[in-house]
């Protein structure tokens, strides 16, 4: 099979990646998660009352954040392949459908959406807030998941479809089984930008009291009034999610690269 023209899509404005071949950015990805992992135990050690107290009061926040970030990310990744099919289509109704959601998305602030769409739905039908928050971050990045996925498909050489056709496959078949197996592997690292750039994004969904890291973290210095404590652990636990996730994603990216090249 032809090797995909286009080895990597950068897309999104997710975490910078510690690429093994880029030892600058590797040597700063561990004196990041060093300075982190130690910051993150030595100020609760320090000042329990205060540093501690943050600590112990968000682990439900977490779970929530990761929450809303998976169900976003899998109903984005619908709409984006919907999406970047669209933008393919030969169809010129379907095109522009498609085209015209993207321009319109990505024209518009995050938070401008979430304000929106949670008002809008809220006109007609009361939803529970996380819900409302996932429809609306799924809304949102299921546009830049589009555009990953029209990249990801042209990058496939156009062979591929003239020998599936002349196999006997139909369009939908060849689409299915030979054109979206072989983009998934360029498709994948940058779709797992988007999910870290997503799961930060999430800190949005707080202002539609949505329970997630940064709520809670409000909700404690609302409380105690010790704002800079409780913002310093908010960063830090943010930054350490962040800098495993980036990790996780430049592995494998640099294993999909391996594979290509056998």
């Amino acid at each position: 099979m032809a090797e995909c023209d286009v080895n990597k899509i950068d897309v999104g404005d997710g975490a910078a990646l510690p690429d093994p071949e880029d030892k600058g950015l590797v040597s700063a990805w561990w004196i990041a998660l060093i300075g982190t992992v130690g910051l993150l135990i030595a100020l609760p050690i320090k000042d329990p009352d205060t540093y501690g107290r943050v600590l112990t009061f968000i682990p439900d926040g977490i779970l929530v954040t990761f929450e809303v970030t998976i169900l976003s990310i899998s109903l984005a990744l619908v709409i984006g392949l919907l999406t970047g099919l669209g933008r393919l289509s030969k169809n010129r109704f379907i095109n522009l459908a498609a085209s015209l959601y993207v321009e319109v998305v990505r024209g518009v602030p995050l938070l401008v959406q979430l304000f929106y769409i949670y008002f809008a739905l809220g006109r007609f039908v009361r939803v529970p807030d996380i819900m409302a928050a996932v429809i609306a971050m799924s809304f949102c990045y299921g546009a830049y998941m589009g555009e990953v996925f029209r990249a990801g498909i042209k990058s496939i050489d156009f062979g591929q479809s003239e020998a599936a056709l002349s196999q006997g496959f139909n369009q939908a078949q060849t689409m299915r089984y030979v054109i979206l197996p072989q983009a998934w592997r360029t498709i994948l690292p940058p779709v797992g930008n988007e999910f870290i750039a997503l799961l930060k994004d999430t800190s949005l969904v707080s202002i539609l009291a949505v329970s997630d890291i940064l709520r809670r973290g409000r909700e404690y210095a609302s409380e105690s009034f010790n704002y800079f404590e409780t913002y310093t652990m908010i960063a830090l636990v943010y930054l350490l999610i962040t800098l495993i996730l980036s990790k996780i994603i430049s592995n494998m990216e640099h294993r999909l690269s391996h594979y290509e090249k056998r």
